[in-house]
């Protein structure tokens, strides 16, 4: 990775993306993305299916490598770092499905990521505190709790490395409404306990526009419109332009 000059810019955000294109083999899929997330916020990504969202944030996670652009995460490049370099530089991933260790219980799926980690034990009872959802399932197995559980769980695996940016890729996804309610005050609590910003892709408006203070829109591997709170909260005009759930 080439020694690049820090931009005040990347120094003063939490994410920084340039001009970023990746693909998977010959067929392009983000082209030229470019925009920031400062520290303390809430962002969205909205778009269609395979409008890139998932690969944007697994490109900035390092599963898929960048063709060209670079990525900046706190005044550090991480662009062309393995993932577990890009981990350790404060990034917390929560991917679609949540990848919980199903057969390990809720406090060995905890204890796992600490040692992977290196971080003390105080790391996971502190979260533990911090995330009372868990408290009675300790002892449970990860595939045996609910969807909105072991949401909770993927959320609180992602933050024991202490990340300064925390990457959620469709949280709410096959969970029940009212239990997306619990998860909005989970990330909001958190948001005041913990300094960080968060990159949220997601389909649902109404659980993005609870959460975010704006939103980016992706079509075809490109940011075409950038939208803000008041307009987020316009959901249904929203979704019927962006044909999305509402």
């Amino acid at each position: 990775m080439p020694v690049e000059h820090l931009s005040e810019s990347s120094i003063s955000t939490a994410l920084s993306i340039n001009d970023l294109s990746s693909s998977y083999g010959s067929a392009a899929v983000l082209k030229g993305v470019s925009f920031a997330v400062a520290p303390g916020e809430i962002v969205s990504v909205l778009g269609r299916n395979g409008a890139g969202k998932t690969t944007l944030l697994k490109t900035i996670m390092g599963l898929v490598r960048p063709e060209r652009g670079n990525i900046w995460v706190g005044g550090k490049r991480i662009d062309g770092l393995a993932p577990n370099s890009i981990a350790a530089a404060g990034v917390g991933y929560v991917p679609q499905g949540r990848a919980i260790f199903s057969a390990l219980s809720v406090i060995e799926n905890l204890r796992v990521t600490q040692f992977a980690q290196g971080k003390s034990s105080d790391r996971v009872e502190e979260l533990i505190e911090m995330l009372p959802a868990l408290k009675p399932h300790l002892a449970s197995r990860g595939g045996g709790l609910s969807g909105g559980q072991q949401q909770i769980l993927a959320l609180a695996r992602a933050l024991v490395g202490s990340p300064r940016l925390l990457l959620l890729d469709e949280p709410s996804e096959g969970i029940q409404p009212s239990i997306l309610d619990t998860i909005i005050e989970v990330l909001e609590s958190l948001m005041k306990r913990e300094p960080l910003a968060i990159l949220l892709v997601e389909q649902n408006l109404d659980f993005a526009a609870a959460l975010s203070q704006r939103a980016y829109v992706m079509e075809m591997g490109r940011i075409v419109r950038n939208v803000d709170r008041e307009e987020l909260g316009a959901g249904r005009e929203l979704a019927r332009n962006l044909m999305i759930a509402n």
